[in-house]
């Protein structure tokens, strides 16, 4: 889960540059990477792990490092963005995109990094954290999501519905009633139908929900572009409907394995996609980390005051 949306405002972003280095990276199974290095290439490296599952990256996303200090590693997850093959869901669950986060790194001849993820790329910077905790030296997180049943029974069960009741009516519109009692296995059989038209017709109502809601106040939450909606909203659904890929409460089961590591995390207090129940149970007894709970603010990554917080952290660790 991860939209960005609404304006910058106060955050004093870092100016947009162009990365000094764009590749492709094979990682198997027929997907084929697409990556993007920007900064200072001798500098701290940060990789940046984008939300969705199947939102992709963005320029937006390297103006949080500044590029004297960071080297700054962007890259689109398997399905998504720039690699390819573009939609797709084969070969494509969370232990694959923890293997290619680690083959991006010695593709890159990296020795440690730190994870900058929100939403969804907060649950995959937990993931491979807790598989290879050598090569981690810090992880920075905003509005934490961990793959378990009750946070998809929050926004896709009719929890988040009772604050947004019009758009939760407008996301359960195009669904038979009796259909209804399994929100995610009902779009599931109109997302994958074989019919491009209908799947992109109901890729719109699915993205449209979770745009709806991303900021605290949108009043249009605007539209994607037909094949940007249904990318994301397959992939995304894809991998709701297999839980994450993730056995239920695995990234709190195996959370002793990095406690060691420093981890700052961003939580906006009135965060709709992912409440700030996640975030604060991660936090709970791990010596090494620190909430930031940000007033006034949802889960957009581009809200004023999240963007603002996330530039005084990775400025902090400087």
């Amino acid at each position: 889960m991860d939209r960005t949306s609404g304006q910058i405002g106060a955050a004093r972003l870092y100016p947009h540059l162009e990365p000094f280095d764009r590749r492709r990276i094979e990682v198997g199974d027929g997907h084929v990477l697409y990556v993007e290095q920007s900064g200072n290439p001798e500098g701290q490296p940060v990789i940046v792990l984008h939300g969705g599952p199947g939102g992709g990256c963005s320029p937006f996303m390297r103006r949080f490092f500044d590029p004297a200090h960071y080297r700054a590693i962007l890259f689109d997850q398997r399905g998504c963005g720039l690699s390819t093959p573009h939609a797709s869901v084969e070969a494509n669950t969370t232990p694959h995109l923890v293997a290619d986060i680690e083959a991006i790194r010695q593709a890159l001849g990296i020795g440690q990094w730190a994870l900058f993820g929100g939403s969804w790329g907060a649950t995959l910077a937990l993931a491979y954290a807790e598989a290879h905790p050598q090569a981690v030296t810090a992880l920075i997180l905003r509005g934490v999501f961990l793959g378990t049943q009750a946070e998809l029974d929050w926004f896709y069960g009719g929890g988040a519905g009772r604050f947004w009741p019009e758009r939760w009516q407008d996301f359960c519109a195009p669904i038979p009633e009796e259909e209804r009692g399994d929100m995610i296995a009902a779009y599931h059989r109109r997302l994958f139908s074989g019919d491009e038209a209908e799947e992109q017709r109901f890729a719109r109502h699915w993205i449209m929900w979770e745009n709806g809601l991303a900021g605290m106040d949108i009043a249009n939450p605007g539209a994607a572009s037909p094949a940007y909606a249904r990318a994301f909203a397959r992939l995304e659904n894809h991998y709701f409907r297999n839980r994450c890929f993730l056995d239920e409460g695995q990234l709190l089961r195996d959370r002793a394995r990095i406690e060691h590591i420093p981890c700052q995390i961003v939580q906006g207090r009135y965060d709709m996609v992912c409440p700030p129940i996640s975030a604060w149970t991660v936090a709970q007894d791990w010596q090494n980390c620190r909430l930031r709970m940000v007033p006034a603010s949802g889960h957009a990554l581009s809200e004023p005051r999240i963007a603002a917080e996330l530039v005084e952290v990775m400025n902090d660790m400087r």
